[in-house]
Formats: structure tokens, sequence, C-alpha cells
């Protein structure tokens, strides 16, 4: 496993942001998620965006093929929740910050998953 501390960093930014919207749901504290969206629940919707970002940090973010995957299935998650689209939300006055943070953690989160596979051609699995 490689130590990749930038890619680390923006999952660990996921986690907050989205544990922090979770606890925000179910406390009902305003600004928060809608309790359902058009693919699911809201709760298990970041309960899996949570377990993707957490298997990531176990597997290595960049290390291995599976750490690869994991990554960027956090990182398609947290679009889901904190995407481009959300600038367009009605909501987005009391959420920026989280949406413009969680960005930047995807953006990096990018970033050093395809420094690792253009400098590791042959990523162990």
């Amino acid at each position: 496993m490689s130590d990749d501390a930038p890619a680390r960093a923006a999952l660990i930014t996921l986690i907050v942001l989205q544990a922090t919207m979770l606890g925000a749901l179910y406390t009902q504290t305003a600004p928060h998620p809608p309790a359902t969206i058009p693919i699911s629940g809201m709760g298990p919707f970041l309960g899996a965006a949570l377990s993707a970002a957490a298997a990531a940090l176990v597997l290595g973010p960049t290390g291995s093929r599976s750490g690869l995957v994991a990554s960027g299935l956090a990182a398609a998650l947290a679009l889901f929740s904190f995407g481009p689209q959300k600038w367009l939300d009605p909501a987005i006055g009391g959420v920026w910050p989280a949406v413009l943070t969680a960005q930047i953690a995807v953006v990096v989160l990018a970033m050093r998953m395809l420094r690792a596979v253009r400098h590791r051609p042959a990523i162990a699995t």
C-alpha cells in the first residue's frame, strides 16, 4: 500500500462532510438533506458513501486496484450529494461551504488516482 496523504485527507474530508449531513438529517437540523432521493433513502445512500470512503482508506486509496475502485466509488457517490448540480439548488446559500469543500476533495482524490494510474501501470490487486 502506498502512503498517499492527499488522497487520504480527501477521503477523510468526504467522510466528515457526509457524516455531518447524515447527522443533520437525523436531527432535522437545517439545512439537512431530504429523507428520500429519487434513487434511494438518503440515510442508506450516505451510509453507502461513507462505507466506500472508509473502504478506500483501509485498502489504501491509490496503492492497489481495489483501493482505486473504492476511491472512485467514494468520489462518485460524494458527487451525487455535493456535485456541480448543487450550485443550482435553492438551498445553496446554506450548504455552499460543504459543496465547495467536497468538490475540492473529489478533485484532489481524482488527481491522486490519475497520478497513481499513470506512474504505476502494474498496480497490484
